[in-house]
C-alpha cells in the first residue's frame, strides 16, 4: 500500500467538472490486466465456468446459496437480537411480520464463491456456503454499527435498525453478527476453516481501524486532512473485507499461499475501487436508487475520499469547500457544496483513481488466476461494482 499511495498522492486532483463516467476496463499502462480483462468478458458465455460471467447472475446464485446458511444461522440468535437480525436482513418487518425484501447485493458473498470456483472449480464453490455466509454476516455487523455511528435513518429504502429498535439494541445485534461469523466457520468440518476463522477475525480488527480513522477524521480540519490517510483509511474500511472474500475462496479451493495474497491484492484494489464509487453515489447518486437521501454525506461533513481530493487539489474551489466543510452544515447548502466539490475536481478523480484501481486489481488476478475464462466471473464482478449506480 505505501508505494501505491506515494503515487497516488503525488497526482493532484484536476479541476474539471465534466460529467463523470464509471470506471472501465485497465488502461493501455495495464497491458497483461487489460488483456485479461478483454478476453474474459469476450468469452463470457463460455461453459468452462460453472457461474458464466454475469455479475447479476452471479450475485443471484450467491444468494440463493448463502441466504439459507445466513436464516440457519441467524435463527440461533436469542429471540430480541433474532428479531432486530431478521429485521435488518430484510426478512421481517418491524412488528415481525415477513417482508419481501433480501439484505443487500450479496456482493461480498459472491466474491467468496466466485474465488473458489475459479481456482478449484464447483466443488471448491460448494464447500466454500459457510465462508460466504460468514463474510456476510461480518459486513453486516459493521452495517448495523456504521449506520449508529454515523446516525443513518434509512438502509436499503427502509428505516435503519437503531431507529426502529434504538441503538444498543442495534449494537448488540451486530455484535452478535459477529460472534456468528466466527461461529460458523468454527463448526465448518473443512480444513480451510481454522486459517480462514483466522483471517476473518484479522480482517475485523482492520474493519475497526478503518471505522475508527473514518469517524476521527470527521473531528479534523479540512485542511490537514491528506488525501494518502483517506486511502488508507478506505482500504482498512471496504478494501479489507472484499480482499478477505476472495482470500477465503482461495483457501477454500486449496490455493497456494501466494495466490491467496494476490487474491487478497485483487479483492482490496477493487474495494477501493468500490468505495471510489460508492462515494461519488453518496454525492451524485439518486436518492430515488440508492435509498439515502441526497448530500446526507456532505451535510455530515463526511471526509470522503471524492471531497478530500477536491480539499487537496489546490483550486479557488477548493479553498472554497474548505470554509463550507470547517462550519456545521446550514439548510440549503447541499447544492452549493456539491458544486464545490466538483469544481474542484474530487468527482473527475474518484472516477479515474477507480479505472487506475481496477486495472491494479485485474493485475493481481493475473497472477492467481491466470486463465482469462476461469478468472471471468471474479472479473465480472468487479465490473459491476464499479458501474453501479446505487
Amino acid at each position: 500500500m505505501a508505494e501505491y499511495m506515494t503515487e497516488t498522492t503525488q497526482r493532484p486532483a484536476g479541476a474539471g467538472g465534466a460529467a463523470a463516467t464509471p470506471a472501465g476496463p485497465p488502461g493501455e499502462e495495464h497491458g497483461e490486466a487489460r488483456a485479461l480483462w478483454s478476453v474474459g468478458r469476450q468469452r463470457s458465455g463460455s461453459a468452462d465456468t460453472a457461474d458464466g460471467h454475469d455479475a447479476p447472475a452471479i450475485l443471484d446464485r450467491a444468494r440463493s446459496v448463502v441466504d439459507p446458511e445466513l436464516r440457519a444461522a441467524v435463527a440461533s440468535l436469542p429471540a430480541a437480537l433474532r428479531r432486530i437480525a431478521r429485521y435488518h436482513f430484510g426478512w421481517e418487518h418491524a412488528d415481525g411480520t415477513p417482508a419481501a425484501e433480501h439484505g443487500g447485493k450479496a456482493i461480498r458473498p459472491a466474491l467468496v464463491l466466485t474465488a473458489a470456483a475459479a481456482v478449484g472449480g464447483p466443488e471448491a464453490r460448494t464447500a466454500a456456503a459457510r465462508a460466504a455466509a460468514a463474510v456476510e454476516l461480518v459486513h453486516n455487523f459493521t452495517l448495523l454499527h456504521d449506520d449508529v455511528m454515523d446516525r443513518d435513518a434509512t438502509r436499503r429504502h427502509r428505516a435503519t435498525a437503531w431507529t426502529v429498535f434504538g441503538d444498543p439494541a442495534a449494537i448488540l445485534a451486530g455484535d452478535a453478527l459477529q460472534a456468528l461469523a466466527l461461529r460458523v466457520l468454527a463448526q465448518d468440518p473443512h480444513p480451510a476453516s481454522p486459517a480462514a476463522a483466522a483471517r476473518l477475525a484479522a480482517c475485523v480488527v482492520e474493519l475497526c481501524e478503518g471505522q475508527q480513522a473514518d469517524t476521527a477524521l470527521e473531528r479534523r480540519d479540512p485542511r490537514e486532512v491528506t488525501l494518502g490517510e483517506v486511502l488508507a483509511m478506505a482500504e482498512a474500511k471496504t478494501g479489507a473485507l472484499l480482499g478477505c472474500a476472495c482470500a477465503l475462496g482461495g483457501l477454500y479451493a486449496g490455493a497456494a499461499e501466494d495466490d491467496v495474497e494476490a487474491l487478497d491484492a485483487f479483492g482490496r484494489q477493487a474495494g477501493l475501487a468500490f468505495q471510489l464509487i460508492d462515494d461519488v453515489i453518496g454525492i451524485w447518486g439518486d436518492p430515488g436508487r440508492t435509498g439515502k437521501p441526497a448530500g446526507a454525506d456532505l451535510a455530515a461533513r463526511k471526509k470522503s475520499l471524492p471531497v478530500v481530493a477536491a480539499l487537496t487539489s489546490g483550486t479557488p474551489a477548493a479553498e472554497e469547500l474548505a470554509t463550507l466543510y470547517a462550519r456545521p452544515y446550514r439548510e440549503g447548502e447541499t447544492e452549493r457544496t456539491t458544486l464545490a466539490v466538483e469544481r474542484a475536481g474530487g468527482r473527475d478523480w474518484a472516477q479515474t483513481e477507480a479505472a487506475d484501481l481496477m486495472g491494479r486489481a485485474v493485475g493481481e488476478l493475473a497472477r492467481a488466476v491466470p486463465d482469462p475464462v476461469r478468472a471471468g466471473g471474479l472479473l465480472a464482478l468487479a465490473e459491476f461494482v464499479t458501474r453501479r449506480t446505487s
